[in-house]
């Protein structure tokens, strides 16, 4: 039986979004009628251009236009070492695609840009923004019409969202989506937190902060920590995208290889060439948003998909907000306790039994609809609670063991590490915010303190380590939104507020910035919407200000009088740094455009009615 709370609150979403969900439906559909078999509707020329460069064999087939022809759409570079496994993805695709009829082209690239490279950089101004590039460089890769399924490969933090937004504005094609697994385990999340934060605090130097980040990050794969990079995997396979149990399987190991060659082979049977016509914008409806919302409640995901569901959702024509969140985490208990809600890294959850086993809890305790579509076939997320292994070389699936195989990670609904999912929205004068409890202390979830303004993360740092913030206090870190600088991360903040906690200092970072799923320890209040750029409230506060974050209430407020508050004005400081140099003269329309943190923070123009 399904929990009558979500119940209700899926229906809610349904009638919110009833006119922009028929719209879509609508427009998907009309779009798949009109090309039952992708490139019949095109010329001889055009035809003959989109083939030209193709094998022989499968320019026969290409030319019958009988045989599925699958898109694969890539986030590959050598660079990070999270795409750097995807080198090899296309040769797998394409042959196993012959071996069941089918032919695949790579289709297009998209760009794909890593948050810890670009971390406290003017770089990072980009990267909101790359997640908007990223769906429109699929969508150009889709545009030649010559496809019919979609194979997308990527991981991190944009490029999974921007490659689901593209796919969906091409709904009636069937989609997979194609990881590429956690790279192997290093240094221990903690001990790396340990030695960032003795660097912050001038007590080790540059070297050993080197050592031990390149002893975190050490080999092809993802980031093994629970950020957004890896949220994003468990969200897919949550919303029956994936195959069923490769979200975390490791790069270059055999069941890799064999779990991307099957998903070809099963995104041509998903085709109306295949016989199980399933396109991704009706996989992707209520259900599977709120499926999405439940997973990543339960694993304390990361909170940059306050802002990633929401687009995501709002491209397949379904509303979205904060309040959801908010009610979802109050009805889904906290099964896993991976960094930084926790000391475990993702391939020891993996090791534990991983998404099948959560997804079997969830299943059981009614907190997941199981009746949804996915690409793994008609018996919904049921599929979703059989691990995938090799036996004599072949691919199959079994069940996920019937216990977790380490309860310090993974537990049952039964025994939850906490009765709530560890997200909370915030209101108050100061406007709208989330703030990620699940790692933060009993006593840290209340704070109240002077206000100390800085317009620039930096700005903090330097009165840090001038000796100036040991003293209770609430930083204002403003004018960091998408309207203002592309609303960068800003965990380089975290070792400098973590070390004056540890101290004592009753501390907490209210923002219209981002702190993404790296944020824990520190209470942070995030996203505070409308940012200060679009004269948002957080503009009004001044130094010296008592702030009181307290996450048990919900509540975000400036303790000023009424009267003093109405009569303050936003001020508006220079931002032309955040203008030019580092390509973001370029984003210029993306800032003037975006829209606020709560809506997804897109900059494609959506209103009201049109998806």
């Amino acid at each position: 039986m399904l929990h009558p709370q979500l119940q209700s609150i899926t229906e809610r979403i349904r009638l919110r979004s009833a006119n922009t969900r028929a719209a879509y439906l609508k427009r998907i559909d009309a779009a798949g009628s009109a090309n039952p078999v992708g490139r019949a509707g095109l010329g001889c020329t055009n035809l003959a251009h989109g083939y030209a460069a193709a094998p022989v064999q499968d320019k026969i087939w290409l030319r019958a236009q009988r045989a599925p022809h699958i898109a694969i759409v890539s986030a590959y570079n050598d660079m990070l070492s999270a795409h750097q496994p995807l080198s090899a993805y296309p040769d797998w695709i394409k042959q196993a695609a012959r071996e069941v009829g089918a032919t695949a082209q790579f289709a297009g690239g998209v760009p794909a840009m890593c948050d810890g490279v670009t971390q406290g950089q003017p770089g990072m101004e980009l990267s909101l923004f790359s997640r908007d590039v990223i769906a429109m460089s699929t969508a150009v890769a889709l545009s030649h019409n010559m496809f019919d399924a979609t194979l997308c490969l990527g991981v991190c933090d944009k490029i999974v969202p921007g490659l689901l937004i593209g796919a969906l504005s091409f709904g009636h094609l069937p989609t997979v989506f194609v990881p590429a697994g956690p790279m192997g385990t290093g240094l221990s999340n903690d001990e790396k937190s340990r030695v960032r934060q003795r660097y912050a605090a001038g007590e080790v130097d540059q070297a050993t902060l080197l050592a031990a980040e390149e002893a975190s990050y050490h080999g092809a794969g993802t980031c093994t920590f629970y950020g957004t990079a890896n949220s994003n995997q468990m969200l897919m396979e949550i919303m029956g995208l994936h195959l069923p149990g490769s979200a975390f399987v490791s790069p270059g190991t055999p069941l890799r290889e064999a779990l991307t060659r099957e998903a070809a082979r099963r995104v041509a049977s998903l085709t109306r060439q295949g016989g199980r016509y399933t396109p991704v914008g009706h996989i992707v409806d209520e259900r599977a948003i709120v499926n999405g919302l439940v997973g990543l409640l339960a694993t304390g995901g990361s909170t940059n998909h306050t802002l990633h569901l929401v687009a995501m959702a709002r491209a397949a024509g379904i509303l979205i907000n904060w309040d959801d969140f908010d009610e979802v985490s109050r009805i889904v208990p906290a099964l896993t306790r991976i960094y930084p809600n926790g000391s475990a890294d993702v391939n020891q959850f993996h090791a534990a039994g991983g998404m099948a086993f959560l997804i079997r809890e969830l299943l059981t305790a009614g907190l997941l609809h199981p009746d949804v579509k996915t690409v793994a076939g008609p018996d919904g997320l049921r599929h979703y609670t059989s691990l995938p292994t090799l036996i004599d070389g072949q691919l199959t699936w079994v069940e996920a063991p019937p216990i977790s195989g380490d309860l310090s990670i993974l537990r049952t609904t039964a025994q939850p590490f906490s009765p709530d999912g560890g997200l909370k929205v915030l209101t108050g004068n100061l406007g709208r915010a989330v703030i990620k409890v699940s790692a933060l202390k009993a006593d840290h979830m209340v704070v109240q303190a002077p206000a100390h303004v800085f317009d620039d993360q930096q700005d903090l740092i330097d009165a840090y380590q001038r000796g100036e913030l040991n003293k209770d206090f609430v930083a204002i870190v403003r004018f960091q939104g998408p309207r203002a600088n592309g609303m960068p991360e800003l965990h380089s903040l975290t070792p400098t507020l973590a070390n004056l906690q540890d101290l004592g200092f009753k501390v907490a970072l209210v923002t219209d910035g981002r702190m993404s799923g790296a944020s824990g320890k520190v209470p942070a209040a995030i996203h505070v919407s409308p940012e200060a750029a679009a004269d948002g409230p957080l503009g009004r506060v001044r130094h010296g200000d008592l702030i009181r974050l307290d996450a048990l209430a919900g509540t975000l407020q400036a303790l000023v009088s009424d009267t003093d508050w109405a009569e303050r004005s936003v001020p508006h400081p220079d931002l032309s740094a955040n203008t030019v140099g580092m390509g973001r003269e370029l984003f210029t329309t993306f800032r003037r455009n975006v829209s606020h943190a709560e809506q997804g923070a897109v900059s494609f123009g959506w209103d009201n009615d049109t998806p």
